[in-house]
């Protein structure tokens, strides 16, 4: 993966298709099934969200997993952490990277090799799309403020609160920040609103721009996560997978978000962390405990046990 500028995103194998009406109401959610058999066919390939998922509330990693991770690896399990979190917010796992020392961020729009601290590829927000939703967001949902993630900046409008420090000249219209940097990717586009319930500001964007971009959001907050179309956490894993000979049967995923929602339906098999988001634990098969019991760490370690059985 080499291209820092090319919007040329995978398109193999497609994500589920997106409604773009507002979510239907929850099913009520059938028992979990129990999944104790790991070799039909065996696991070549972990793939993990990040908050609410593997990390703890206070976003550490507990020795529980970090032993389980370790283990993984060490018996030929390759693990990739497939996360919302732009490059520069992956110091909290930079001493758990697996050997290969990549990870997938922001969605799938990139891929960073953060041992060395290089971009392998990118996959991004054409300028063009990313004002289109922008257009339609305002219009739709007055009082919408809009930040853009770039493979290495972030910039915000003055009204769009920030979640770290500003560096010099940070903040401006949204117009004037597509046109700041062009000789980074848009990995992402931020869309925030004071105070609209989260799930009906994401039904709302998808009604009126689901179209033109990839609209998810992870936050419990009313933040919105936009890429570009056809962008997700499951593109970049399934290229990913596909230049290592990795099916999706032989892939595990976790999640707990309505961002890992891609992801966990490509993967073979696919967990729900307990704390999961209710969208997520009626679409995923699997449960496990949840981000504060180690819910991976228990799953990877039935999968060791299996194989050693």
């Amino acid at each position: 993966m080499t291209s820092a500028t090319e919007p040329t995103g995978p398109s193999e194998p497609a994500d589920p298709p997106l409604d773009n009406d507002k979510p239907a109401a929850i099913p009520a959610a059938e028992p979990p099934e129990s999944h104790e058999s790991f070799d039909d066919p065996a696991p070549r390939l972990i793939a993990t969200d990040l908050d609410g998922t593997l990390l703890r509330d206070d976003k550490t990693v507990s020795p529980r997993t970090v032993a389980a991770l370790a283990a993984a690896e060490a018996a030929g399990i390759e693990v990739f952490f497939v996360t919302g979190r732009p490059a520069r917010w992956m110091g909290v796992v930079s001493d758990h990277l697996a050997s290969h020392g990549m990870a997938i961020v922001g969605n799938g729009a990139a891929v960073f090799d953060l041992r060395a601290g290089t971009l392998i590829e990118a996959f991004p927000l054409p300028e063009s799309d990313a004002l289109a939703v922008a257009h339609a967001l305002r219009e739709a949902v007055p009082g919408t403020a809009f930040a853009v993630e770039r493979a290495s900046v972030f910039r915000r409008e003055p009204a769009y609160e920030a979640a770290e420090p500003d560096s010099p000249g940070a903040c401006a219209p949204l117009e004037t920040l597509l046109a700041e940097n062009r000789d980074q990717p848009i990995l992402k586009l931020l869309a925030k609103h004071p105070s609209l319930d989260p799930d009906d500001f994401l039904a709302t964007a998808l009604a009126v721009a689901g179209r033109q971009a990839e609209i998810t959001r992870s936050s419990e907050t009313a933040l919105l996560e936009i890429s570009g179309a056809g962008v997700s956490k499951a593109t970049t894993l399934a290229k990913c997978c596909a230049e290592r000979g990795v099916t999706a049967a032989e892939v595990v995923a976790f999640g707990d978000m309505p961002n890992d929602l891609a992801m966990l339906s490509w993967a073979g098999t696919s967990y729900a962390v307990a704390n999961a988001h209710p969208h997520v634990l009626a679409a995923t098969r699997y449960r496990t405990a949840s981000n504060e019991e180690d819910g991976v760490a228990q799953v990877i370690e039935r999968i060791l046990a299996a194989r050693q059985g």
